[in-house]
């Protein structure tokens, strides 16, 4: 079957955040919108009919998985990762983000410390701030155009900060690494040291480039998997955000039994119904779809390097390993400030980027950009950009 990736969807006036929220946030209603972590492709067409067919059937109420889901998620995992699962080491929460939430009330207390590792997907932060416990960050290390964990520092923090829980993101958003086994390795082993839960965000894990091959972190070893959360959902890998489905995935009992317990908390207990067909079509159906959006994505990240590279060579492109988020380095433009550098992109380029330090201040003169987009749109957006900096 062919996709035609290149075809652009109107989606004003859908509900949609990354376009129709501009008036609201005060953003410039002609700028091209690039910023929040959704694509601008249809989904596949099998997602499509599946939704479609419950919603002719037009009864929507409560909704419970069966063996198509679970066996939809098993099979998918097992080739794709070589992750065997069991139906019930599967919770169901309405996203990723949520499920962390659950995660953080259950296993600290208010006041005590969560690692994270910055700049990283700024909801990690927030989230422990609201919850009232306190952001550690063991910062990652720029070096080449690449982020590394500084192990010294890691295993340091956990000594002086005693934080209950690690909140990892894998793949790394939004530096695009794919954390090698190697270095997840060292991560497990500090963390089974110090006896810190790791709560390892996976929801980029499927979209990886070339030799980068996703770990979850659950498949290190078996003391790995008796202490750790692996969150995952089809949001990402096929589009799906606004459905409000994930599944996370714990291999321990009692870890399990206080998540769910938590998660039963907030009321929630019934699934969406339409989350529920559409990842399991997703999962059985939407292998083809998938290599071929992720290999569009691809080409696009090399659109990105060698328009960049052309038309303004002073910014950086930080390669991604995976996911579908270009970070942007404008360290060069030591004449500018970080500030300056964002309301250019915004206000004279006309292109809604997520501006780096909103990942924590190790983000600053960094700029986070969309590339799951037809590639007409993209052009355009890097030609003003580099028009305005060049």
């Amino acid at each position: 079957m062919e996709f035609d990736f290149d075809r652009v969807t109107d989606r004003t006036g859908t509900f949609a955040a990354k376009y129709d929220l501009a008036a609201k946030r005060n953003k410039p209603l002609d700028a091209i919108s690039l910023w929040v972590a959704d694509m601008d492709f249809p989904t596949a067409p099998c997602i499509q009919k599946a939704l479609a067919d419950r919603a002719a059937h037009g009864i929507f109420g409560y909704s419970r998985p069966d063996v198509r889901y679970y066996s939809a998620v098993k099979d998918w995992f097992k080739r794709r990762h070589s992750f065997d699962i069991r139906d019930e080491e599967i919770i169901n929460t309405p996203g990723v983000v949520f499920a962390i939430a659950a995660a953080i009330r259950a296993f600290s207390k208010e006041g005590e410390a969560v690692l994270i590792q910055r700049p990283v997907y700024y909801p990690f932060f927030n989230t422990i701030e609201m919850l009232g416990r306190k952001v550690v960050s063991n910062s990652l290390v720029f070096r080449d155009g690449r982020y590394e964990i500084d192990f010294v520092d890691f295993e340091q923090k956990i000594m002086e900060e005693k934080p209950r829980l690690f909140v990892l993101c894998s793949p790394h958003n939004p530096g695009g690494r794919v954390w090698t086994r190697e270095e997840l390795s060292q991560v497990s082993d500090i963390c089974q040291k110090h006896d810190v839960l790791v709560v390892s965000d996976e929801i980029h894990s499927d979209i990886t480039f070339g030799e980068n091959r996703h770990t979850v972190y659950a498949n290190l070893s078996e003391r790995a998997a008796q202490s750790s959360i692996i969150c995952t959902s089809p949001s990402k890998t096929f589009n799906l955000a606004g459905l409000q489905f994930s599944n996370i995935i714990v291999r321990n009992e009692e870890i399990r039994r206080k998540l769910q317990l938590e998660v039963d908390r907030t009321g929630y207990d019934e699934p969406s119904l339409m989350g529920l067909a559409a990842a399991t079509a997703a999962y059985s159906e939407g292998d083809e779809w998938f290599d071929c959006v992720r290999e569009y994505i691809w080409q696009n990240v090399l659109f990105t390097e060698k328009f960049v590279r052309e038309h303004c060579p002073r910014i950086q492109v930080c390669r991604p390993e995976g996911s579908y988020l270009v970070w942007l380095d404008f360290h060069e433009f030591t004449e500018l400030t970080d500030t300056e550098i964002s309301k250019r992109i915004l206000h004279e380029a006309k292109v809604w980027l997520d501006y780096g330090r909103m990942f924590g201040a190790e983000g600053e003169k960094f700029q986070r950009i969309n590339v799951a987009t037809p590639r007409s749109i993209l052009a355009e957006a890097l030609e003003r950009i580099c028009r305005e900096f060049s």
